[in-house]
């Protein structure tokens, strides 16, 4: 086995590359997780899973450097010359390959949904914690640049005290191409609540804390689905906001991605974060241009009547990763905290339970 590289504490510039792999190349790993790993001198990029013999081409063309093993035997193998892995495969498949990577010992990121349910998150955690490994969730829609904005207002209390917050996944896939999420039932973390759910409700979590009441709605529109494509949540939080969440992958027109409405102001975006774009385009994270908002898609702030255009915050994914780093060589918090994911997961437990599927 390779001996592990030495690490300078707290600097993670200064020490050798993490040596990471990613299981699955489909939109996750390919746009995600590889173009941030790669980007980043602080890591190198050493291996990628697929089985799937087009993704197995590109994972090569477009990095050279790091193996492409057809199988997680075949990473699990070369364990000892890595250091972390990162899982971009289908929920089902989270828990049990996070417990044999720290089993190999190795640090562990997770796409989300963490897990298919909070019981198995708890005790990854646990899991986590007995070996003294670095587990996080990617909830990179925490650094989604119009977020980033809406956080900033309510830490500056410029809104006032927020009532009411609006927040909106829509777009329109009537046939959706063939992948694991359209065979996947809720049993299996499929559904739009497991999927984009799961950014929807932590991001509203992080912004107003915990909750004290939930109801939702949710439906499968598509003829011949086997989990919801369209669902609402409700979440009464303790601070006294009520949070309005949708997500929708039938819908013909889109409502604002944020429509938040305070004492003193309000704030409303269109359109999505353009990093998951550009990404998927192929633009380098390292691009100069690569997270920020042009003005013509800045969010309206203020009064009804005196509405001004606010500058939005760069997107920044790569801080997930830059962070992680960080935790890595130093020991610091990770950047996301699986126990965050896990709440947001009894919520969507509880959800399932009390909600007749339409």
């Amino acid at each position: 086995m390779a001996s592990v590289p030495e690490r300078v504490e707290g600097d993670a510039s200064a020490s050798a590359p993490i040596r990471a792999a990613v299981v699955g190349f489909g939109v996750s790993g390919r746009v995600f997780h590889a173009p941030f790993l790669a980007a980043d001198p602080a890591y190198s990029l050493d291996a990628i899973v697929t089985g799937d013999p087009a993704r197995t081409a590109e994972a090569a063309a477009l990095h050279p450097g790091a193996s492409v093993l057809a199988s997680v035997d075949e990473l699990f193998a070369r364990a000892g010359e890595l250091d972390l892995v990162v899982l971009g495969s289908p929920p089902g498949t989270h828990a049990a390959l996070a417990t044999r990577a720290f089993d190999a010992g190795l640090d562990v990121v997770v796409d989300k949904p963490f897990t298919v349910t909070a019981a198995e998150g708890r005790e990854l955690i646990a899991q986590a914690a007995r070996l003294g490994r670095r587990l996080t969730v990617f909830q990179n829609r925490r650094w989604d640049g119009d977020f980033l904005t809406v956080r900033r207002l309510v830490a500056q209390a410029a809104l006032g005290e927020v009532r009411r917050f609006e927040s909106r996944f829509e777009w329109w896939k009537p046939e959706p191409r063939a992948s694991w999420k359209t065979e996947a039932t809720v049993a299996d973390g499929g559904g739009i609540l497991y999927d984009l759910g799961t950014h929807l409700i932590d991001q509203a979590i992080t912004l107003f804390g915990p909750v004290d009441d939930v109801r939702a709605e949710l439906a499968v529109r598509r003829h011949g689905g086997l989990a919801d494509d369209d669902a609402f949540v409700a979440l009464r939080h303790e601070s006294g906001t009520i949070s309005h969440l949708w997500m929708n992958s039938m819908a013909p027109q889109f409502g604002p991605r944020f429509h938040v409405l305070g004492s003193r102001a309000g704030y409303t975006t269109h359109g999505l974060d353009g990093q998951e774009a550009a990404l998927a385009a192929g633009v380098s994270p390292a691009d100069p241009g690569f997270g920020a908002t042009p003005p013509d898609r800045w969010g309206a702030f203020g009064i009804e009547g005196g509405l001004e255009p606010l500058p939005t915050e760069r997107g920044d994914y790569g801080a997930f990763y830059r962070d992680l780093a960080v935790a890595i060589s130093s020991g610091g918090p990770v950047p996301v905290d699986p126990v965050d994911a896990v709440g947001v997961l009894d919520l969507i437990e509880r959800i399932h339970a009390e909600t007749p599927l339409a």
